[in-house]
């Protein structure tokens, strides 16, 4: 079953009214969305003050947060976050003293919202019951509280609950009378006893925030005393039965007897399949009773996966003998998602997941969309991507994700909310050890029966006794619930191996290693050739792209990007504000670039079953990582479409063996086809493979097939071999590999020099120094060549390779690479006989990979290199790779890549060299700016002025997370 555009929107709709009815049908309920009473309790004296028994003097609005009531503390220096601060460089960097000050407050950490406020905050509201309400089940349910409540009824108080991951439900008293009711809610979001560590994506200010108020949905339900608690469906496509697990309660410990009937229809299909209702007698004896009922789905089943995400929905009603009902639904899908060796399957077939990982970024509210509509354009924007998969890092979504991607086809890998490192650990008998199966038997009991949650873990990269506690974690879920696959925690590559994980997902088969000459050969296969169960690439990618100046604007909600805005203003007094748009293009390109060779690398990989992005979108938190082809808002950049990104990420995706990317006419060109496919049935396939030039123009095409494409497997398809005949001038060329009559095709980049080239009379003096000699000339109005490579001291300190930025300098303290790739503009004459876009491409790698640049922070205002390597934005210092000038009454060209007339074996050095010396001899070579002759010897003498420095390996002392003590507890496993 395939939706597309205007279908899956009238589906979207009609499952919405359906969603409705899904609830107990003999329940009513009363919205209680609105204002409510409200103050904060700063000094936790609510309590023992029994503020519950007063009218609070305030108003607030819920759903919605103290930040979007514009409650809470001012932002200052010394807002205590909930979050590590790796870089605390910005507390003392003087350059950075104007965004200290209270009018021009900008923090670089994270997005800065309206109000920040942890603690307890109180919220009441006035409710009337309703008469025929007598003698029902009186449920007062809250969505999604952040995130302890404590709740009270009038004087009365009706219990507590603590938890990230579902709805608080609070049953109210049996013999509460009809008429008017206070309601009020007392709510901590402090980190207490039970620490999941204060990075966790569940509560920390690196992306959600740590936000006090309650979302969602906020009602009082009434229904029947005799009541489903749990139902639990447990699809069996081999005997095509569901599996019916139901637990049953009563007010009161009511005992009960009576009938339960069973039924089930499809709703999201084309022919709409009813499955014959069954019934079976039924017992509540001390006001429970659990039951099993095998449900026959009869012969025509529909399955749910990524391709035909077919639901039924189920219908339970209970009558007791003494007439008492109930009625609930259920959404559900027959589908079986296993780990078969060291390959997943989804219904018997091969499954490799494309995933991406969500850290719960909403920049408008700060907290998770309640709706399914806007999960459903999440996963329709992620599979437009061609991802089929999405993991929660450290926190599980609300409900309304797992409706849209079951509704989308959408594998989820929700976790327990807990980054278990920074300030606590598990296995060592803290309350956390205890708290994380009470938090995953809450998410499966909630969530279980949607066919979208596929797999689960506690969290991610956690320290203390791992091994022992995430075994035994394990081990309690296999034994527990069969309908999804398992895995300790999402790691690194450095954390121990958690010997019965059903799946892996680990660092250590990830990467590109481009300090090697470019290539689409090599594999993962080494890196994961112990495990024998499949195996995901955690966090794969995390390759930075300037900053979009121009997201600026659509922080209209409760947070603002002053991170943002400080880099631009930086940029500004660096004096490349207008070089903003070109430096997030040309960074955006690279980015782009590193993921497509990253993932073809993983897809060519044999027994590798899936990639964990970080992420399709921007991050805001952890210094700011912009790694995302896509910006928080889940949008496009302007640098690559979803179309483009799908070419390289789909199910089915053309590969290519080259052992590199830059040849001469001259050497063997036989690129080796292969086709990974992971499609929903085998193709027949018909090949056709094309050379473009740059005018769109089909140089070479060479047909394969048919050809048999079986799933799960990459099918080597032939080589092919074209020959570019002696030349005389560079050329690029476009290979392109397409399965006749579908959409699955990709394409690469080549470029192709001459083998030698002419030799070039001309009267440029070439030096290594900028010595006497070279001064003389200039002075005398001559031209100069200086390489300058191996020689930069005013600069010296910025490493560029040909990788951008790993996730950010700042969270990892400047770690290298230091630079986002370069920028330059093709239309310059110094490059007519070189072939570039305005950014780096595989043709450039010999020339850029570990070459110095130079900080030319004392050139003149507005000067512009010919090559600009594209700075860190926590710097944004003016670098060049190759510059012109005047300098004297003569003309200047400085590399600091090695560039010479003698180079052997790097033909892009050499293009580029030639190309530069034809363009010092022609009269086009006029530099705009004269340079003084000791501005540029500055560079091979003096250091930069400006340098990245710590101040201070440790954080402001008011900033730090103060130690608890924690009570050790053994975790209950029943």
């Amino acid at each position: 079953m395939q939706i597309k555009g205007s279908s899956f929107n009238k589906l979207l709709i009609f499952f919405l009214l359906l969603l409705s009815f899904t609830s107990n049908t003999q329940a009513q309920n009363i919205s209680l969305k609105g204002s409510w009473r409200f103050k904060i309790d700063a000094n936790d004296e609510g309590l023992k003050a029994k503020w519950y028994a007063t009218a609070l003097p305030e108003t607030v609005n819920l759903p919605g947060s103290m930040a979007e009531n514009l409650k809470g503390d001012d932002i200052t220096l010394k807002t205590k976050w909930t979050g590590s601060i790796y870089d605390s460089s910005y507390f003392y960097n003087p350059r950075l003293a104007k965004y200290r000050k209270a009018d021009n407050l900008k923090i670089p950490f994270w997005l800065t919202p309206a109000k920040h406020y942890t603690g307890v905050a109180w919220y009441q509201k006035d409710v009337v019951i309703p008469t025929d309400w007598k003698g029902k089940r009186i449920v007062l349910s809250l969505e999604y509280p952040h995130s302890e409540t404590r709740v009270f009824v009038d004087n009365i108080e009706i219990g507590t609950q603590y938890t990230f991951v579902v709805a608080q439900n609070f049953e109210l008293p049996a013999n509460l009378k009809a008429g008017k009711h206070q309601i009020t809610l007392q709510i901590d979001n402090r980190i207490k006893a039970i620490n999941v560590g204060q990075d966790s994506h569940s509560l920390t200010d690196h992306t959600q925030g740590n936000w006090n108020g309650v979302v969602g949905k906020l009602e009082l339900r009434a229904g029947s005393p005799l009541y489903f608690e749990d139902i639990q469906v447990f699809p069996d496509l081999k005997n095509k039965i569901a599996k019916v697990k139901i637990q049953l309660k009563s007010t009161s410990k009511i005992s009960s007897t009576g009938n339960i009937q069973l039924s089930a229809k499809s709703f999201n299909t084309k022919n709409i399949i009813s499955v014959k209702a069954i019934s079976a007698p039924y017992k509540i004896v001390d006001g429970a009773g659990t039951l099993e009922i095998n449900l026959p789905m009869g012969d025509k089943i529909v399955t749910w996966d990524e391709f035909d995400p077919a639901l039924y929905q189920l219908s339970a009603s209970l009558i007791s003998k003494d007439g008492k009902k109930d009625e609930k639904k259920v959404q559900f899908g027959m589908r079986e998602f296993k780990a078969v060796g060291r390959t997943f399957e989804i219904n018997g077939r091969p499954v490799f997941l494309r995933g991406t990982v969500n850290n719960c970024e909403f920049p408008l509210t700060g907290y998770p969309a309640m709706d399914v509509a806007a999960w459903v354009r999440i996963f329709k924007i992620s599979k437009d991507h061609g991802l089929n998969h999405m993991r929660f890092h450290s926190w599980c979504p609300p409900e309304a994700a797992f409706i849209a991607a079951d509704l989308t086809g959408f594998y989820l890998q929700p976790e327990g909310p807990s980054w278990a490192n920074h300030g606590t650990s598990i296995g060592e008998g803290k309350p956390i050890d205890q708290f994380i199966y009470d938090e995953t038997n809450r998410m499966t009991k909630s969530y279980g029966n949607y066919a979208s949650f596929c797999m689960m873990a506690y969290g991610n990269e956690p320290r203390g006794r791992q091994v022992e506690y995430l075994t035994k974690f394990n081990d309690y879920w296999k034994a527990k619930d069969s309908r999804r696959l398992y895995t300790g925690a999402s790691v690194g590559g450095s954390w121990p191996v958690i010997p019965n994980n059903e799946f892996m997902v680990r660092a250590g088969a990830r990467g590109l290693d481009w300090n090697k000459q470019p290539e689409s050969i090599s594999n993962y296969a080494k890196q994961i050739e112990q495990f024998t169960v499949p195996f995901v690439a955690h966090e794969m990618g995390q390759y930075c792209v300037f900053p979009n100046f121009n997201e600026i604007k659509k922080y209209t909600g409760v947070y603002r990007a002053k991170n943002l805005e400080m880099f631009q203003e930086d940029l500004k007094d660096h004096d490349m504000a207008d070089q903003a748009q070109d430096f997030l293009m040309a960074s955006g390109k690279l980015q782009a670039l590193c993921y497509k060779n990253e993932i073809e690398k993983a897809l060519r990989t044999p027994n590798y079953n899936g990639f964990q992005l970080l992420s399709l979108n921007d991050y805001p938190g952890q210094g700011t990582a912009l790694v995302g082809v896509l910006d928080a808002f889940w949008d496009e950049k302007g640098y690559i479409s979803a179309k483009e990104f799908k070419r390289f990420s789909n199910s089915t995706v053309p590969l290519i063996e080259v052992p590199k990317f830059v040849y001469t006419s001259d050497e063997k060109f036989e690129p080796k086809i292969e086709i990974a496919h992971w499609g929903k049935i085998p193709i027949n396939a018909k090949i056709t493979a094309r050379l473009i030039d740059d005018l769109g123009k089909v140089v070479f095409t060479y047909k394969w097939g048919p050809k048999t494409l079986n799933v799960g497997a990459i099918t080597e398809i032939g080589s092919l071999k074209y020959s570019s005949n002696p030349i005389t001038k560079a050329r690029k060329l476009k290979l392109e590999v397409a399965i006749d009559g579908t959409e699955f095709a990709n394409d690469w980049d080549f470029w192709f020099f001459p083998p030698t080239l002419p030799v070039v009379k001309t009267d440029v003096y070439y030096t290594n120094n900028f010595d006497d000699k070279a001064k003389e000339i200039l002075n005398n109005g001559g031209k100069v060549f200086l390489n300058a490579a191996g020689k930069v001291v005013k600069g010296k300190e910025v490493v560029q390779t040909f990788l951008p930025v790993f996730w950010n300098t700042s969270w990892f303290k400047m770690r290298p690479p230091h630079t986002l790739g370069f920028v330059c503009d093709p239309k310059n004459p110094a490059f007519a006989n070189f072939s570039t876009e305005n950014h780096s491409d595989m043709q450039w790698w010999e020339i850029v990979n570990k070459a110095q640049v130079m900080n030319i922070e004392d050139f003149p205002k507005g000067f512009k290199p010919i090559v600009q390597p594209i700075d860190t934005w926590f710097l944004n210092r003016r670098l060049a790779m190759v510059l012109e000038a005047k300098v004297g009454n003569g003309k200047l060209i400085v590399s600091s890549a090695n560039l010479s007339p003698d180079l052997t074996g790097s033909p892009s050095a050499k293009q580029l060299y030639y190309s530069l010396q034809q363009y010092m001899l022609s009269n086009k070579f006029n530099p705009k700016f004269a340079v003084d002759f000791n501005t540029v010897k500055d560079i091979f003498e003096t250091p930069s002025k400006e340098q990245f420095n710590t101040f201070t390996k440790d954080s402001p002392d008011e900033l730090k997370p103060k130690p608890k003590d924690e009570p050790k507890t053994t975790p209950k496993t029943n």
